[in-house]
């Protein structure tokens, strides 16, 4: 690097070496003085520390381009939405009656557009009518063929984690396709198993005296909010490609994850509610406004995980500044 530094100036003393300081000046052609790296801030604490790290994760967002990459899973997610919801009627009628989920997702009307709750209500109730045995081996060719095809939103999230925490990809094709196909059955999984909460909570309060509408409704969604927060943060602690050792330690996921669980709901029931009050996407899309409904909600959701993702690689160079004065690896 000094080499190439010293053959720069060389060739700029050849070209204009007769030119005086002052007409350099002038001319824009005065050598700019060699700045090394911005110094990290240093962490602070209490409630200025709080502010350091939002003001931290904000300047992150905007560099990292969050929103411009949320796009770019969010076309890959759309694509992946239906092979996805052909898998998750497939694994869910594995434990119940596949007919039955139309009945369960009620809960979706608070969370999305009513436009996207409909094209996905569509979908199931097509699927479940004409869907066989999950066990034949028609089924499980289907079922294999339908994670494979949703396997592709997945991929598009992982590699955008990597941008948020500063990860050059280091796996293979075989490893991450494996990881990848990993947590999008987990993700099927973990659905469907708070799709049967919602009828399976208010079975074991039966026998609970004085059981009420009010204390299932109270239950079920911490349980549900749970499962959320647990899955993002597995999300966020195995999804990105990451390096064989750290010198700060595991990086820290929790806060983010948690962050993203309340901003997600919240957000997700604000879109709702702006949608189905504010939001003509009928008159200005036609047939299609259901259709950006649903992806204006799914890049909403994308960005959100992002910005949980990069809240949590700022915490991880702040324990890496504390613990050895340097930024070390996110």
């Amino acid at each position: 690097m000094r080499d190439r530094q010293a053959a720069g100036r060389s060739v700029r003393d050849a070209l204009l070496g007769d030119l005086d300081d002052e007409t350099r000046r002038r001319y824009g052609l005065a050598e700019m003085p060699e700045q090394g790296p911005k110094a990290p801030d240093r962490p602070k604490p209490g409630w200025r520390g709080l502010i350091q790290i939002g003001q931290q994760t904000a300047a992150q967002i905007g560099e990292d381009r969050v929103t411009a990459v949320a796009g770019g899973v969010t076309f890959f997610a759309l694509l992946s939405l239906f092979p996805a919801i052909t898998a998750f009627v497939s694994i869910y009628g594995l434990a119940a009656d596949p007919a039955r989920i139309s009945a369960h997702m009620d809960m979706l009307a608070t969370l999305l557009p009513e436009g996207g709750v409909d094209i996905v209500r569509g979908q199931v109730e097509a699927i479940a009518s004409t869907s066989g045995s999950a066990l034949s081996v028609a089924g499980l060719f289907s079922l294999g063929l339908a994670l494979y095809s949703a396997n592709g939103g997945m991929k598009a999230m992982l590699s955008a984690l990597n941008v948020a925490l500063f990860q050059k990809e280091t796996r293979g094709f075989v490893s991450l396709n494996l990881v990848a196909m990993c947590f999008t059955l987990g993700g099927l999984l973990m659905a469907a198993l708070m799709l049967m909460s919602i009828a399976v909570i208010p079975i074991l309060l039966q026998w609970l005296p004085g059981q009420t509408d009010a204390m299932v409704a109270m239950l079920r969604w911490p349980i549900l909010f749970a499962l959320l927060v647990a899955g993002l943060a597995a999300l966020y602690r195995w999804g990105p490609s990451r390096p064989e050792r750290r010198a700060a330690g595991p990086r820290p996921v929790l806060p983010g994850a948690v962050l993203a669980g309340i901003v997600l709901v919240g957000g997700s029931m604000l879109f709702s509610w702006y949608a189905a009050n504010f939001g003509n996407y009928n008159q200005t899309y036609g047939t299609l406004g259901a259709v950006i409904a649903l992806m204006m909600w799914m890049w909403l959701s994308a960005s959100i995980l992002l910005a949980g993702a990069e809240l949590n690689a700022v915490l991880g160079r702040r324990k890496a500044l504390r613990l050895h004065g340097d930024l070390g690896e996110v």
